[in-house]
């Protein structure tokens, strides 16, 4: 069966099961013991959401919480962080993964409402979203509908405020310990991970001056290494044409890239999935922030005790979209185009070295959550 017969098969199933059970979710759970966050996020994404999982362990001590979690990133979760039970799935196969699961009292969905249809497959008695998603009939399943706040904030952030409540404590990297690993060669002395990949071109920084970050983190005496994604063997290259350093391109998976991470003493990226896993191992980071929004897939209040620094101008004129996940919103600022659209960041190029290597001896000044009384 090919990958689209069988995602429309999926889609089909889903939808016949939620309009089925339909009559059996209509109010709010007092005490709930069976919690869903249902999504289909990226990497950066996904873990943005831990501010929600942390909130609901607070509050639900005793609930058994389950997340949806893409194939590329389950692996990540295999420590239960905050005792999240991850349920691994892709769109490409059908939902079986999805649809064995016990009913639900609470579900909550923190991206594109059409997963709110997947809760409701998943018997999810009250399923809570963020208001203004499209086409309306995405949020035909969904029982109680969340404006986003109409002050600028992390999406963490906002995440976390889909349920009631206080706002979690802050983020420890005690509370995510890594899991096991294939075995892979680490550097010997202190190093730090020069990310160059990223989703989209347009968040791509020029050669030259990852060369340039490079020699003067050596000077600092911490050896530069150089990471990227699968296929992006050729980033890297272009940043150390003769191979002089060592390169992690396209060779570890997630739960290896953590380990990398916790034993890094810094790693520079843009604004990017392994940013964030950067924040999760509380090592000292700088994102750089072409595109993106700094405020939005920032620290924000959950990670404000992780060392970290955003570099970016501020504003840029062609950062003017106002849309996140779909939802107008009044005061977002961020650029989604595609390359077809803009054929060479700008907003990239805008980045100076000296800017960078300022952050960088910021953040290596601050205290390592890792080794300090920060971690709680």
């Amino acid at each position: 069966m090919s990958a689209r017969r069988s995602r429309l098969g999926g889609r089909i199933e889903v939808a016949a099961r939620a309009l089925a059970d339909r009559h059996a979710r209509r109010a709010p759970p007092a005490d709930p013991r069976r919690i869903l966050i249902a999504h289909h996020l990226l990497l950066g994404d996904t873990l943005m959401v831990t501010a929600l999982v942390a909130k609901l362990s607070e509050r639900h001590p005793a609930a058994d919480i389950a997340m949806m979690v893409p194939h590329a990133s389950a692996g990540l979760y295999a420590a239960r962080p905050y005792g999240v039970r991850a349920i691994e799935w892709d769109t490409s196969a059908t939902p079986r993964a999805l649809l064995g699961e016990a009913p639900f009292d609470l579900a909550f969905v923190p991206g594109d409402n059409r997963y709110a249809w997947h809760a409701a497959a998943m018997r999810a008695r009250w399923i809570v979203a963020f208001a203004g998603d499209r086409p309306a009939n995405k949020n035909w399943p969904v029982d109680r509908l969340v404006a986003y706040p109409d002050e600028p904030a992390a999406w963490g952030d906002m995440v976390a405020a889909l349920a009631e409540g206080p706002a979690p404590a802050p983020y420890s990297p005690s509370r995510w310990p890594a899991g096991r690993t294939a075995p892979f060669d680490l550097p010997g002395g202190r190093f730090a991970v020069l990310h160059v990949g990223a989703s989209t071109p347009l968040k791509h920084w020029a050669p030259d001056r990852w060369r340039a970050i490079a020699e003067r983190i050596a000077a600092r005496g911490i050896e530069p290494v150089w990471s990227a994604g699968r296929g992006e063997d050729p980033l890297v290259r272009a940043c150390d044409p003769e191979g002089e350093r060592r390169s992690y391109a396209g060779t570890l998976d997630l739960p290896q890239m953590r380990t990398l991470l916790d034993r890094a003493a810094l790693m520079v990226s843009p604004d990017t999935g392994i940013a964030h896993l950067a924040r999760i191992a509380g090592t000292p980071s700088v994102t750089l922030y072409g595109p993106g929004s700094a405020t939005i897939t920032g620290a924000g209040r959950f990670y404000a005790d992780m060392p970290w620094r955003a570099v970016t101008v501020d504003p840029f004129p062609c950062r003017d979209q106002t849309v996140l996940f779909r939802r107008e919103i009044a005061w977002v600022r961020r650029c989604g185009r595609s390359s077809a659209e803009c054929p060479h960041p700008r907003c990239m190029d805008a980045i100076g070295v000296d800017a960078v290597a300022a952050a960088i001896g910021d953040v290596l000044a601050l205290p390592d959550p890792r080794t300090t009384g920060a971690a709680r």
